[in-house]
């Protein structure tokens, strides 16, 4: 008995010093903690007013968000920032001493947070309605805070979430980049661009949330934009996007009716046109000799039926005259399919959009997004895609406050929770290499060279191409209610496949916003990068087993009175 009792003395003897370091260091993070809330729960002390608080908000600040003296000798920052612009006139928090550290990583975010809290005898800034603090070191314009709620947002475009790294300048250079004027930032994460200000202003402690990737400072709040106006990019920011050639076409019969905005003047070119229709916010700009009209596509002028390019040649009078108009492309979105929204009520119905990986779900979520007005759900969960627009991403999959739910599932058990699906199939090939892409390079980029002549690539296809295969079987044995479309019908004939898929999902929807989202089909998602040096990576074997699932979805298709499969799955 005295063995056992001797080594417990033992073991307990070395480990008295650790036991008592661990509730040491306990205690003391607890009373730090305690300390700081009861601190900040005290009642702010008004500060006398400083030489500062004359200066505008709109100055520009250098450093890590915080107010330096050589900012207000820069150049940059003059009086022609404030022309024609409604500048908040209010005063600027001070500046609490001591040092900041970079924010590197976080242990010196943490090292930074302890000497603030020893060394500032004042407390932290007060982010009040009398102590604003907009991005200091961003090149934009500060205007205010707005009400982003009611029906005519005139923030739509360019729309993007960032729920870990928002800041007002990463806002401020995607909207640079799409040539508009105003950024706005709500609820600490998301970012909304336009050409013409909110309506409503609202008081400045109203945009209370801190942008999630720059503590400190004020990315609006729910339903609140902090707006700031747009002067120019930041260093190392994608290039401005210019005017996109779409075609010659000829004029339509009712120009006013069409065209709702021109400009006449002489020596008109491109870039004018296509600067004065950006500003005014519209996708089209329509160049005939000294004639600029801006435009929606309509279905009296839907891009459809474009002619001889050599019609809108170099001979004005006969362009003029023969009534053939060049159509571009501006940087601007068309806003008039980008607003969205959750259900306002619960589904009845539970509808899934579902795929194998690869096969184009995200593109069609897009196209279904923009089409019906309201946010797709996801059984997985993909921060990517939220950041890229998709706010259905975060809900919950069964919440059923979305139009339809994203899922690569299959089996009996997963497919009978559903009511009614749309099944999306693609070519097994095309879908394979999809998917390869993604794994190795993420959503919009390309595997390497080094993946596709690795035994990844075999294996995957070994495992995968079973798969395609077998999803299309299961969806098609327990699928309740299917509508079947083939991704490469979706992209050959997209309105009228996008309309059957709308119908299906019971929404009813205007041949204009059909039109809009053709206009913006692309959305964000096409990949960037290097392809492939190998445009053809199956080998004869691998042919050999995709061919064999190919025919059999194809007639499993068949059996359930569907059409087989298109002819360009046909075996090669």
């Amino acid at each position: 008995m005295a063995k056992p009792f001797f080594r417990l003395q033992k073991f307990l003897r070395r480990t008295q010093f650790l036991l008592l370091f661990l509730t040491a260091a306990y205690l003391m993070t607890g009373t730090l903690l305690l300390l700081q809330r009861a601190r900040m729960a005290l009642p702010q002390v008004p500060r006398a007013p400083g030489t500062l608080q004359a200066l505008p908000v709109a100055t520009v600040a250098l450093g890590m968000g915080l107010l330096d003296s050589r900012g207000l000798q820069d150049s940059r920052v003059s009086s022609d920032l404030l022309l024609n612009v409604d500048v908040l006139q209010s005063p600027l928090a001070r500046v609490p001493p001591g040092l900041r550290w970079p924010r590197r990583n976080r242990s010196s975010v943490r090292r930074r947070w302890f000497h603030h809290f020893v060394n500032d005898p004042h407390g932290p800034p007060t982010m009040g309605p009398e102590a604003p603090r907009p991005a200091t070191h961003s090149r934009g314009t500060y205007i205010g805070c707005f009400s982003g709620e009611g029906q005519e947002r005139t923030l739509k475009g360019a729309v993007f979430y960032d729920l870990r790294k928002m800041t007002v300048a990463h806002c401020q250079d995607a909207c640079a980049e799409w040539s508009y004027m105003y950024a706005g930032l709500e609820a600490g994460a998301e970012c909304y661009c336009g050409n013409r200000l909110p309506a409503t202003r609202v008081g400045l402690n109203e945009c209370n949330h801190e942008c999630k990737g720059e503590k400190g400072v004020m990315c609006g709040a729910v339903g609140r934009l902090s707006v700031y106006r747009v002067d120019m990019l930041q260093p190392g920011a994608s290039k401005r996007r210019t005017a996109t050639y779409r075609g010659c076409f000829r004029l339509p019969e009712n120009v006013t009716y069409a065209f709702p905005t021109s400009l006449i003047q002489a020596n008109m070119t491109v870039e004018m046109c296509s600067g004065f229709c950006s500003q005014k916010e519209f996708p089209l700009a329509v160049l005939r000799v000294w004639e600029c009209y801006c435009a929606y596509p309509t279905p009296q002028f839907n891009l459809r039926d474009a002619v001889n390019s050599a019609l809108c040649g170099p001979a004005p009078e006969a362009q003029r005259t023969a009534g053939y108009c060049e159509v571009y492309q501006t940087p601007v979105q068309d806003t008039r399919c980008t607003d969205r929204r959750f259900l306002p009520n619960k589904s009845k119905v539970f509808v899934a959009l579902s795929s194998f990986p690869g096969a184009g779900n995200t593109w069609a979520r897009h196209l279904i997004e923009h089409a019906t007005g309201f946010y797709t759900g996801s059984y997985y969960f993909d921060g990517t895609l939220y950041n890229k627009g998709f706010k259905g991403e975060k809900d919950h999959w069964r919440s059923q406050r979305t139009i339809c739910v994203k899922t690569h599932e299959s089996g009996k058990r997963e497919i009978e929770m559903f009511d009614s699906a749309i099944l999306l199939i693609r070519n097994p090939y095309r879908s394979l290499v999809a998917e390869f892409n993604r794994k190795c390079a993420g959503h919009l980029g390309y595997a390497p060279d080094r993946n596709w002549k690795s035994k990844e690539w075999p294996d995957f296809v070994n495992s995968y191409a079973s798969w395609w295969s077998s999803h299309v079987l299961d969806w098609l044995k327990y699928g309740k209610r299917l509508l079947v479309v083939h991704y490469e019908e979706l992209r050959r004939s997209l309105v009228p496949t996008l309309r059957e898929m709308v119908a299906f999902l019971n929404v009813s929807v205007s041949e204009d916003r059909l039109l809009c989202v053709e206009n913006n089909k692309e959305g964000s998602f096409r990949r960037h990068g290097q392809r492939p040096h190998d445009p053809e990576p199956f080998t004869p074997e691998m042919k050999d087993l995709i061919n064999g699932y190919i025919r059999t979805v194809d007639q499993a298709l068949r059996d359930h009175n569907w059409a087989g499969l298109p002819r360009e799955y046909v075996p090669r």
